[in-house]
């Protein structure tokens, strides 16, 4: 007599990157019944540009390489990183065949929503707005969801696995653990993306800094330039403040010296489109990965923020789907059925990566200043080698740091 297994029931909130990956891959796991609920229209896109770290393609090379090519073949290869001052002066001119073993890509976020929830399938419920979750009150570890959905509304009850993909302010995160305590990336943001119009200016991604402010660019595959920069602000800086155009020149401008030909046509774009440019300040919610009583999973944005630098905030959600569905695959191959226990291996295989991770950018910084020395240079050099190269899909079975390592 064959014992029968009862099917576990997961519910995923957000169709977003980390969302979808999860979805598509486990929806091909026998024994489990699997919801994604997603809050807009299957083509309704953001429209900014982003790169993707070549740790995370590594990782979809791991976990589901037909989703990784159909990624690669939407976008454009990034394979080189070139850093300079704004006066034109190169400080870094880095093939990342030096501290990778897979490139990056260059992708439009509204081309890879549309790849990866194609990927997704079925698996996914559009124009569900999320009412309601929380805790059964039968079984605090499962528990339930209510969304509305053309009008009508809808319940799940007895989830054996919530996984809140629903980005930074997850509303899922907020209802299980509170408002989470935040701070404030110390810099003004902004972003804008404009035709290439046959200048010619940028191709692969760089960087220019003046000082402390910061500017990188890239193009994309439909001819647009994605441009973006930091500048660092004290507190509760005014939002407004960073709107002013000329301010704006300034920062960008080196005191004693013209801007080199891509620094100038940079400046120049975002002053003559000034009412397009997005300005925003991050504010970073504390990591959490997992509720420690109730079967709650968090991924991507929901469970930490990355600053912009090192193309790491699309890249660890890609990092955290590709582990949570490497570790639920093994389990279930293993026999262990427990969400419990999942999230046990799960949370200790990724806070010590993502604190990795995020220690990495001090180091990188190196790469950044004029008068870095060789051993800064060196060191952050091995700091990108590791980020980029040592990953690991943690795997039923083994311990918090070990898993299916992704070598060089």
């Amino acid at each position: 007599m064959t014992l029968r297994i009862p099917t576990k029931r997961i519910v995923i909130v957000g169709a977003g990157v980390a969302g979808s990956i999860m979805a598509r891959a486990l929806a091909m796991q026998a024994g489990l019944e699997v919801t994604c609920l997603e809050q807009v229209a299957p083509d309704d896109h953001a429209s900014a540009g982003l790169v993707i770290g070549p740790n995370a393609i590594k990782a979809l090379h791991m976990r589901d390489p037909l989703l990784a090519s159909a990624i690669g073949e939407a976008g454009l290869p990034w394979d080189h990183w070139r850093v300079s001052l704004c006066s034109g002066e190169v400080l870094l001119d880095l093939p990342l065949t030096r501290v990778a073993d897979h490139g990056g890509v260059r992708i439009l976020r509204s081309t890879l929503y549309r790849v990866l929830r194609q990927a997704a399938g079925d698996t996914v419920r559009y124009r569900c707005k999320l009412l309601e979750c929380g805790a059964s009150l039968q079984d605090p570890a499962r528990s339930y969801v209510v969304w509305e959905q053309d009008g009508r509304q809808c319940r799940l009850d007895d989830i054996d696995l919530l996984i809140a993909a629903d980005g930074r302010g997850s509303p899922t995160r907020s209802a299980f653990a509170g408002q989470p305590a935040t701070h404030q990336v110390g810099a003004l943001l902004f972003r804008l993306m404009v035709p290439d119009a046959g200048a010619g200016q940028i191709d692969d991604y760089e960087q220019w800094c003046n000082g402390p402010n910061r500017l990188l660019a890239f193009r994309l595959p439909d001819g647009q330039i994605n441009i973006a920069g930091s500048l660092p602000t004290p507190g509760e800086y005014p939002l407004h403040a960073g709107m002013d155009m000329e301010a704006l020149r300034v920062a960008y401008t080196p005191a004693h010296a013209r801007p080199g030909p891509q620094a100038a046509w940079l400046i120049d774009t975002l002053c003559a489109n000034a009412d397009a440019i997005c300005w925003y300040r991050m504010r970073a919610p504390g990591i959490r990965f997992a509720e420690p009583h109730a079967q709650v999973m968090y991924l991507g944005d929901s469970a930490h923020a990355m600053a912009p630098p090192l193309g790491q905030g699309v890249a660890q959600a890609i990092e955290d789907a590709c582990s949570a569905a490497e570790l639920i695959a093994t389990s279930l191959a293993g026999g262990e059925t427990s969400p419990r226990a999942w999230l046990s291996t799960f949370e200790a295989a990724r806070l010590e990566r993502l604190r990795f991770v995020m220690s990495v950018a001090p180091h990188a910084a190196g790469l950044m200043l004029g008068d870095a020395t060789e051993q800064d240079r060196a060191s952050a050099l091995g700091a990108l080698r590791q980020l980029y190269c040592q990953v690991a899909l943690p795997r039923h079975g083994a311990g918090p740091a070990a898993g299916t390592a992704l070598s060089a």
